[in-house]
């Protein structure tokens, strides 16, 4: 869908990374590694960005490192646009609304990494109904062509558990029964 609006792969590809997770840092070398690509194309890319005010960048060490910016008016609808690029929009919709008592739900993995991956890794935190969220996923997958691997906690054992551990603070919040 987003690649009939953006032509580059390389700037697709640096949307995802940055614009998913906007906690998401990283450097040009890094990125020519990552993506498998010139660092020629890649840094004209992060230019572009940064000159438009859409990445925010700053030093660590002798790296030039970049981050998404929050604050530019366009952050949320193109953080909007990647997560329905990904499939994430009909989850919420198709999924978790009907799941009944969910308290939160993550997305974790690669995706939250900025990576690009046909599966959707999920981390839901509730009481919920599983053998009616194994239908859900199954009928979601089909809309969305990516798989959908999850994760249940109960609120306690997310409490305890999950709260402090790496992959958490890595995750993307999706849903919040709260907001």
């Amino acid at each position: 869908m987003i690649e009939a609006l953006i032509s580059s792969k390389t700037r697709i590809k640096l949307l995802l990374k940055f614009f998913l997770n906007s906690k998401t840092t990283s450097y040009l070398r890094g990125l020519e590694s990552e993506f498998g690509e010139s660092s020629n194309a890649i840094r004209l890319e992060l230019n572009r960005f940064e000159k438009a005010g859409m990445l925010k960048s700053f030093s660590e060490g002798n790296k030039k490192m970049f981050q998404a910016n929050e604050q530019h008016p366009l952050f949320e609808q193109i953080h909007a646009i990647l997560l329905k690029q990904i499939g994430v929009d009909k989850i919420v919709d198709d999924v978790v609304e009907r799941l009944g008592d969910v308290n939160k739900v993550f997305l974790v993995g690669d995706l939250a990494k900025g990576k690009d991956s046909k599966v959707i890794d999920l981390l839901f935190v509730g009481e919920l109904d599983k053998g009616y969220l194994v239908k859900l996923i199954d009928k979601v997958e089909k809309l969305i062509s990516r798989k959908v691997k999850y994760l249940i906690y109960s609120l306690v054992e997310f409490e305890k558990e999950i709260a402090e551990a790496d992959f958490y603070k890595k995750s993307i919040l999706i849903w919040n029964k709260d907001q």
